[in-house]
């Protein structure tokens, strides 16, 4: 098949790139790479450096592709809150631009990479999260994503153009994008362990997350190119699997071996109380089963990322 993924030289943008272009896809990236790296792009990948609201880019790399991976994004929720225009313009501005473009072009299918963000903070009566619950974004990212994919699926719908959106929790794995603010906290905490630097943990610790390892992230996105009966569909892709930042800290320093200290600042907020995937809907129509717990997760990004070596 022929494939565009926007955002390709990002995190999940290079791992999904690759995976496609080793099972003999063509795979051609786009990415203006404000936070990506090119060179995390195994050579077969026809990679072009560009903007995702530059159309008639896009017109000329929309030719022949049957599917389209829309990753493209800024994605820093701390960051979203000081420029939330930058966030609209980049989120729901670029989304708009490519599916105008595909539109023109005539491409039949996108996946829309969204997030767990969206559904804000909506208690533990809630969990696990399931679709059909009306999210509650607490920030400008997270509307940003909220706003694309009722864009993706109302434009897909008046146009005849497939959509999936593919809310994703937090992904973490080799490669990771580690910017020196705001960093995300996996890589950070791994980071810190090694280094035996701080561990600095928001509020008490006991917000829960859902993180999910990078390759169980692509064959989600892989599974949503073909699966039948998914058009206008919004789906989880996490571990489905609940863990506190009390016990990533642990985790952490089991598999480092590291002896940071660890410091709790009351003073910050520690963001939405509790996520968890329902991935239910995920199961049925994705065939998706996440395969990578958590401690080995830890263990395959410190083995291949040299970063941490």
């Amino acid at each position: 098949m022929n494939f565009l993924i926007t955002g390709a030289a990002g995190f999940l943008g290079s791992s999904l790139a690759n995976h496609l272009a080793r099972e003999g896809h063509q795979v051609r990236g786009l990415d203006d790479l404000s936070t990506g790296d090119p060179q995390a792009l195994a050579p077969d990948v026809h990679f072009t450096r560009g903007d995702v609201n530059d159309r008639p880019k896009l017109w000329t790399l929309l030719q022949e592709v049957d599917v389209v991976y829309h990753l493209a994004a800024r994605v820093s929720v701390p960051e979203s809150v000081l420029y939330p225009r930058d966030y609209n313009a980049v989120n729901v501005g670029g989304t708009v631009a490519l599916m105008e473009a595909m539109r023109d072009v005539g491409v039949r299918r996108v996946v829309l990479a969204s997030s767990g963000a969206v559904y804000g903070d909506l208690g533990p009566e809630a969990q696990p999260l399931r679709e059909s619950v009306t999210p509650n974004p607490r920030s400008p990212y997270a509307v940003s994503k909220l706003a694309a994919e009722f864009y993706v699926r109302t434009i897909g719908r008046l146009w005849g153009i497939e959509t999936v959106s593919l809310r994703i929790f937090n992904a973490y794995g080799p490669g990771q994008h580690l910017p020196p603010s705001h960093p995300p906290v996996v890589p950070y905490y791994l980071r810190q362990a090694l280094r035996g630097g701080t561990l600095v943990v928001h509020g008490d610790g006991n917000q829960t997350r859902d993180y999910v390892y990078v390759d169980d992230v692509v064959s989600a996105m892989v599974a949503a190119a073909t699966a039948p009966n998914i058009d206008g569909l919004v789906i989880n892709v996490g571990s489905g699997m609940e863990t506190s930042v009390r016990d990533l800290v642990k985790c952490v320093l089991d598999v480092t071996g590291g002896k940071p200290e660890v410091i709790y600042n009351s003073q910050t907020s520690s963001g939405v109380s509790r996520m968890r995937a329902d991935l239910t809907l995920a199961q049925d129509k994705l065939s998706y089963r996440p395969s990578i717990k958590l401690e080995d997760g830890l263990r395959l990004t410190l083995q291949r990322d040299p970063r941490f070596r």
